[in-house]
C-alpha cells in the first residue's frame, strides 16, 4: 500500500489539516467528496466539480453494477477514464442503496439478494461479489459491504447489524487479498465498432492485474456508544487499513446523538489514518465533525437541494424561488465563486426554477457544491493559522442564527 499514506501538519483540539495521498495524486483535508452515483454529479461537468474546487470524487458500485455493469466500466478503462475524472475517486459498496430498497431485499448471512427498481431482475449482493465488482470498477478507495439499518433502531438490532458487518469486513479482506495476489477473472469478448478505440480488456494478461485500491472498513452501531466502540475494536484487530469509514448515520437519528457519536468514535481511531465520514454534508454537520477529527465527508443532499431550489448561504438555508426574490437583483451571496452568485442574481435565478428551466437546477447544484468546498477551504485555512475554534463558533453562530426557512 505504498501508493496511500496519510499524515498531518496542523491541529486545534481533535481537529486536523491533513494530507491524504492516493495513486491519482493528494487530497488536503477536511475535505468534501461530491456524489457522481453513475459515475457523474447529475446535471454537472467534472470540469464544472474540479473548478468548484473539488479535490475526490464519490462513484457507486450499487450503481454501475447495474448499469452499464462493472465489467463494462473496466473494459472501457476503469472509472477515472470512463467519468474523466483524473483526480482520486471512492467507490461506495451500495450498502445504503442496499437499505434503502427495504420492499425489494432480503439479508441473510451470506449476502442480499433483491431486486433491481430497473426491471425487476434478482441480484446476489455478498461480501465477495462486492470486491469483485469494486476492482473491476477501479477506483482508488473502495468500501465494505456492510449492513445499514435505520436510525432508532433498537440495541439488539444495531448489535446484530454491526457483528454482521465485521464479518463481512473479515470475508472482503479475503476476497480482497485474493483479487490482488491472483488477479481478476478474465471478461469475455466485447464487439467494438470498426474503427473505434480497442478496449481496455484486449490485453487479458495486463488486464487482469486491479489497479493499487485500498480498501476501507466501516464502523456500524447505531448511536450506541457500546457498540461503536466494538465495531472498532473488531475492525483495528482484524488489520492495518489505509483508512477507516464511520457509517450508519444521518439516517433519520437526532443532530445531537449524531454527534454524540462522533465523539465517541474519535479518539479510538487511529491518528494517523484518514477518517471518512460517510453520508454527512451540510455546513453545520461537517464543522461538527470537524471539529471532532474527521477528515472526508460526501453527501448527495447538496446537490439535491440545489436542484429543488434550496441553496447554503451564511446565513442559513434559503429557498431560491420564494415570492420575496421575484424583485431581487441582488447576487445569490457576496462571498461565493460560483456561476450562480458572480453571473445572476436572485430574481433571474428564481425564474429558471418557477419556469422549470434545467440551467436554474444546475447553477444551484454547483452552487451548494462550492459552497462546501469553499466552506472546506476556509476550514484547513482557520487549521493552518491555529484558529479553527474560534473560527468555527462564529461561523456556525452565524449560519444558525436565521434558522431554516
Amino acid at each position: 500500500m505504498s501508493e496511500f499514506g496519510f499524515s498531518t501538519s496542523h491541529a486545534n483540539g481533535a481537529a486536523r489539516l491533513g494530507e491524504f495521498r492516493t495513486p491519482h495524486g493528494a487530497v488536503q483535508t477536511p475535505a468534501f467528496m461530491p456524489v457522481g452515483t453513475h459515475a457523474s454529479v447529475r446535471g454537472l461537468a467534472m470540469h464544472e466539480i474540479r473548478d468548484a474546487g473539488a479535490q475526490m470524487v464519490l462513484a457507486n458500485a450499487y450503481h454501475l453494477y447495474l448499469r452499464p455493469g462493472d465489467e463494462m466500466v473496466r473494459a472501457l478503462g476503469g472509472v477515472h477514464a470512463f467519468a474523466r475524472w483524473n483526480g482520486p475517486m471512492l467507490t461506495d459498496s451500495g450498502g445504503y442503496q442496499v437499505f434503502s430498497l427495504s420492499r425489494y431485499r432480503t439479508v441473510t448471512e451470506d449476502g442480499v439478494e433483491f431486486r433491481s427498481k430497473l426491471d425487476g431482475s434478482r441480484h446476489r449482493y455478498t461480501p465477495e461479489k462486492v470486491m469483485q465488482i469494486e476492482r473491476n470498477i477501479g477506483a482508488d478507495v473502495i468500501m465494505q459491504l456492510d449492513e445499514l439499518i435505520e436510525g432508532g433502531s433498537s440495541f439488539d438490532a444495531s448489535r446484530a447489524a454491526m457483528e454482521r458487518s465485521l464479518r463481512w469486513l473479515e470475508r472482503c479482506r479475503v476476497e480482497f487479498d485474493r483479487l490482488s495476489r491472483e488477479g481478476r477473472a478474465p471478461i469475455g469478448a466485447l464487439r467494438v465498432p470498426d474503427g473505434a478505440p480497442a478496449l481496455a480488456t484486449t490485453d487479458v494478461e495486463r488486464d487482469r492485474v486491479a489497479p493499487p485500491q485500498a480498501l476501507f472498513p466501516i464502523v456500524q452501531g447505531g448511536t450506541y456508544a457500546d457498540l461503536r466502540r466494538a465495531s472498532i475494536e473488531g475492525i483495528l484487530g482484524t488489520g492495518d487499513w489505509v483508512g477507516v469509514a464511520v457509517g450508519g448515520l444521518s439516517v433519520g437519528e437526532a443532530k445531537e446523538a449524531m454527534y454524540d457519536t462522533f465523539d465517541v468514535c474519535s479518539p479510538l481511531l487511529p491518528a494517523d489514518k484518514p477518517r471518512y465520514l460517510m453520508g454527512v454534508g451540510f455546513p453545520d454537520d461537517l464543522l461538527e465533525a470537524v471539529a471532532r477529527g474527521m477528515d472526508l465527508f460526501d453527501c448527495v443532499a447538496p446537490t439535491r437541494m440545489g436542484r429543488h431550489g434550496t441553496v447554503f448561504t451564511r446565513d442559513g438555508k434559503t429557498q431560491v424561488q420564494k415570492s420575496s426574490n421575484r424583485t431581487d437583483r441582488r447576487a445569490l451571496t457576496d462571498s461565493c465563486p460560483c456561476p450562480a452568485c458572480t453571473q445572476y442574481d436572485r430574481a433571474y435565478l428564481r425564474h429558471l426554477m418557477v419556469t422549470e428551466e434545467p440551467l436554474g437546477p444546475r447553477l444551484l447544484a454547483l452552487h451548494n457544491l462550492t459552497f462546501l468546498m469553499e466552506l472546506m477551504r476556509e476550514t484547513r485555512g482557520a487549521l493552518r493559522d491555529g484558529v479553527f475554534a474560534s473560527w468555527s463558533a462564529e461561523w456556525l453562530a452565524r449560519y444558525r442564527r436565521k434558522g431554516r426557512d
